[in-house]
């Protein structure tokens, strides 16, 4: 049947030989256009129709071969010369004009006769590139046909068809094939190199046809492959006719392709990319098109307004044309929780930052809820790598008052603070194009130097007004001119002249040397500090400057800055403290004591209680300097009649919080007895605080602050006393008396014993009578009275240990610093409650023996409290509820020249030992700054 017979086009390999034979591989001679039309044809189609669709056909024709003869066919006819202007609508005028150069050749001889049926040459030329264009870009959707296209020279014949035919089929065609070859960046380099560029731009602006400019949009956009490129079709002037296309409401097809196109171009958008989408009416279609219904063009649409915020120039007109608006909008979406991710917010961020550049994207951003936005970024850990760009974004706010309200009202200043030591981020450095259009760059033409200025300059080198010729522009005048340097300056072998000049990487371009005030160092937090000192300069910024947080943030830049801090962080600081207006606020947020333990002890709240491992301060005297002329600020408030009279306030008048932080603070900032005294002392200020001390901790460094404070009130009360403090003897140098109980020792005693008291453990230790009774009044009525023992020679003694009872017998028999009152007393370390110690204190108490009680404080206290004994032995001291020793655990704290440190663990070791008791603790104090020897009169711990 009819049907069942193939044709010879349905064979690939006939195909492909039509395809050679067009091309005149393989052949004598030239073959007769006539002859080879239809067989030419019926192959192309074949290809194009079934065997290149076919599942793996592209991959087969490949392999074939055929597109060695297939680019052939098109080299002959991109030979062939321009088609005829009546080619088809839309055609513009080729740029190679070839109308002198007689008839344009065929793909083969001239027939002898032309059949009248036959279509004229230049429409057979049209078909066979319509169709070996349309087998090409098919082929050139895989990788593998690509490479070997571009290793065949195929690039040029297809720019040649680009510039000679301006048939909107052929040049759809040329385009599709040149926008898939630019899959490939070899092959768009080539392309670049071919000059396909301006030939696809006047393709776009000559054409007609929508397909047809769809495939050159998509071969513009491939071409963007790289940032070089982007630049070189931004210059060739690739930008202005797609924004002016898509300002002509395309069909949405085309829509979406020249959005595309356009976010490819605009990636690191240069200048130029700008310059032209603004000038071709591009930026208020984009603003429209952010609210298109399709999600890819929209968000195009956003993402090319995003890129655009990266030029200055455009900025401005990006806000008239409501990009603030829609920018804020999306990045409000996006940070949605149920949102884009946080990568995707990133270029949104950016955008919205460069806006607050220009004071008028400032004021509708601030009208559109962007503060508030912004400040959700500063608050987001997961947005930690955009704070530095947001906070330099802020300093764009610098002098909006009302925007600077809002943001310290949001809760700006505690996140400045925590942004001066935080990481820096991975944003990367915006240009100078990026620079705010409130101030554009002039560029003026270079002028020519008069030789009168070349004179000029030459005498100021001579003379050594200036290092060098770059020293010295054209503006320069002698009004600005720094005096030259002393003769002997220049004399000295020790100086050479780099060393009389400032560096020029430190001087701003255009500015002579003489204006140039010195630069302070610019780092990652210099925005942070500039937003901070312009708060600092209200009449009354303690509310948001003077906070634990914000202080703790400025001390730890400060003392943990790498290198020298910047000068204005001192400056903030020199500021709040000299303001009478923020002298309340100190007090009530520990602040100056704060101050006084960071930057005058070294101990930073990181410090406390166990002391973090950080590098060697080299600076800690200049730290400590700092710290004493701020506290020295604060004095002067506090000394003031202000000061005075808000003090006093706060003391009887304050809130309970208020009263305890006004007595710890004023010992660091009153030096004036009279008021300290009326204060602290008459006032019962100091009382206020040591009853503070067993109640729940105002401040994570309330006891370090604690303990600070009365060391410095004690130094106050007494200059020039110092609390008595134990001897810091060694107990071995330390020559004992004579033992006086000894000669009754011994299977030989030298004194006869006439008693043995009988201990519960059965141990019988001999005694003297008379000595006994002479040495307690317990003991004189139990052996010289009525009882029964007066007439036994074995009295019992019960509930006492052999070691308790050692030093009982000594002293009831005249020893005085023998040192038996050392024995029950346990070694550093470990606890005395339960001890033997506290069992012979207990002892000395029942049989009144008042001068044993001291004697055993004093041995406890010379072994707890002496040189071996540290911190945590204070508050096992205490523990034993002896007043006396009580007293000498305040004075262990309150001793001069005791480590910071060990002098806050102690008191927080005491503060635990009182436990909800501060009666006791408050009385010691109380009776060491005062004078008071409490527990009666006795021998003092000291010698």
């Amino acid at each position: 049947m009819a049907a069942a017979k193939l044709s010879p086009a349905d064979s690939l390999s006939f195909c492909l030989a039509q395809l050679t034979e067009a091309a005149g591989e393989g052949l004598g001679g030239g073959k007769d256009t006539a002859t080879n039309e239809t067989p030419l044809g019926r192959a192309l189609l074949a290809l194009r129709t079934r065997h290149v669709k076919a599942a793996g056909g592209i991959e087969r024709f490949r392999a074939r071969g055929g597109l060695r003869p297939l680019l052939a066919v098109l080299r002959r006819a991109a030979a062939a010369g321009p088609a005829p202007s009546q080619a088809g609508p839309g055609s513009a005028p080729s740029s190679v004009e070839s109308a002198t150069s007689g008839p344009a050749p065929s793909l083969g001889p001239a027939p002898s006769a032309v059949s009248s049926s036959t279509p004229s040459p230049p429409a057979l030329l049209r078909k066979t590139l319509d169709l070996a264009l349309s087998i090409l870009a098919n082929c050139c959707t895989e990788g593998e046909c690509r490479a070997e296209v571009r290793r065949l020279g195929g690039i040029i014949p297809l720019v040649t068809i680009l510039q000679c035919v301006k048939t909107d089929s052929i040049q759809n065609r040329t385009a599709r094939a040149l926008g898939n070859l630019a899959m490939e960046p070899e092959s768009c380099g080539d392309i670049h190199s071919a000059g396909a560029v301006p030939l696809l731009v006047e393709g776009l602006t000559a054409c007609q046809d929508s397909q047809c400019r769809q495939s050159v949009v998509r071969a513009l956009r491939n071409l963007a492959d790289s940032p070089q490129h982007r630049l070189a079709l931004a210059k060739q002037g690739v930008v202005r006719p797609l924004a002016e296309l898509l300002a002509a409401a395309p069909d949405p097809a085309l829509t979406l392709a020249l959005v595309r196109a356009l976010l490819e171009l605009s990636r690191g958008c240069s200048r130029a990319c700008a310059e032209q989408l603004s000038l071709g009416g591009g930026l208020g279609p984009l603003v429209s098109l952010a609210s298109h219904p399709k999600r890819a063009v929209r968000e195009a649409a956003i993402l090319i307004l995003a890129n655009l915020c990266a030029q200055g120039l455009v900025r401005p007109a990006l806000g008239n044309a409501g990009a603030v608006e829609v920018l804020l909008g999306e990045l409000r979406r996006r940070r949605d929780p149920s949102g884009a991710s946080p990568a995707s917010q990133q270029p949104l961020v950016r955008a919205v930052c460069l806006l607050c550049r220009e004071a008028i994207n400032r004021a509708r951003l601030r009208d559109a809820g962007g503060l508030e936005l912004l400040m959700g970024l500063l608050r987001d850990p997961r947005a930690s790598a955009w704070h530095p760009r947001v906070v330099a974004a802020l300093v764009g706010f610098l002098y909006d008052t009302g925007a600077l309200g809002r943001l310290q009202a949001l809760g700006l200043v505690p996140l400045l603070a925590g942004q001066l030591c935080g990481e820096a981020g991975d944003e990367e450095e915006e240009g100078r194009e990026a620079a705010s259009w409130d101030f554009p760059e002039e560029r003026t033409p270079e002028r020519a130097e008069a030789g009168s200025f070349q004179s000029l300059r030459s005498w100021l080198i001579s003379e050594g007004y200036a290092a060098g010729p770059g020293d010295i522009s054209p503006d320069w005048s002698p009004e600005r001119c720094p005096p030259p340097p002393e003769p002997a300056s220049r004399a000295s072998p020790s100086l050479g002249p780099t060393s009389l000049r400032t560096p020029r990487a430190l001087r701003p371009p255009g500015r002579s040397p003489a204006t140039t005030a010195p630069e302070e160092p610019w780092g990652r937090e210099g925005p942070a500090l500039l937003l901070l000192s312009r708060f600092s300069q209200a009449p009354d910024p303690s509310g948001a400057l003077v906070t634990g947080q914000a202080l703790c943030g400025l001390l730890a830049y400060v003392t943990g800055a790498p290198g020298s801090p910047s000068p204005r962080a001192l400056r903030i600081l020199a500021r709040l403290t000299c303001n009478p207006a923020c002298l309340e606020a100190f007090v009530r947020s520990y602040g100056a004591a704060l101050l006084r333990a960071w930057l005058v002890l070294g101990v930073a709240p990181d410090d406390w209680p166990a002391l973090r491992a950080r590098p060697a301060r080299r600076s800690q005297h200049q730290h400590r300097e700092l710290g004493e002329m701020l506290l020295q600020n604060l004095t002067v408030q506090a000394e003031s009649p202000f000061g005075v009279g808000a003090l006093t306030h706060l003391l009887l008048s304050g809130s309970p919080e208020d009263r305890v932080a006004c007595a710890l603070t004023l010992p660091f900032i009153c030096r004036k007895p009279s008021l300290w005294r009326r204060l602290l002392l008459d006032q019962g200020g100091l009382r206020l605080l040591l009853l503070a001390l067993t109640r729940p901790a105002p401040h994570p460094l309330f006891l370090f602050f604690a303990a600070d404070s009365l060391s410095c009130l004690q130094g106050l009360v007494s200059p020039t006393v110092s609390p008595a403090l134990l001897p810091a003897i060694p107990l071995d140098l330390d020559p004992p008396s004579p033992c006086l109980y000894e000669p009754l020792m011994g299977p030989a005693p030298t004194a006869a014993p006439d008693l043995h008291f009988l201990l519960d453990s059965g141990l019988q230790l001999p005694a003297q009578r008379a000595a006994s009774a002479a040495a307690s009044p317990f003991f004189r009525a139990l052996l010289a009275g009525s009882f029964a023992e007066a007439h036994m020679d074995l009295v019992p003694l019960r509930g006492l240990s052999p070691s308790a009872a050692w030093p009982v017998l000594h002293y009831l028999h005249g020893c005085r610093g023998c040192r038996a009152a050392l024995g029950p007393v346990p070694p550093p370390g470990q606890r005395l409650l339960g001890s033997e110690a506290e069992e012979a204190l207990e002892a000395a108490g029942r049989f009144l023996l008042p001068g044993l009680e001291e004697e055993l404080e004093e041995a406890v206290g010379r072994i707890h409290l002496g040189p071996q004994g540290g911190p945590e032995s204070v508050g096992e001291v205490f523990r034993l509820g002896r007043p006396r020793l009580a007293a000498h655990c305040a004075r262990w704290i309150l001793g001069p020249g005791q480590c910071p440190r060990k002098r806050a663990l102690a008191l927080v070791g005491l503060v635990e030992a009182a436990g909800d008791e501060a009666g006791p603790l408050t009385e010691a104090f109380l009776a060491v700054m005062m004078g008071v020897e409490l527990g009666g009169e006795g021998p003092s711990l000291d010698g």
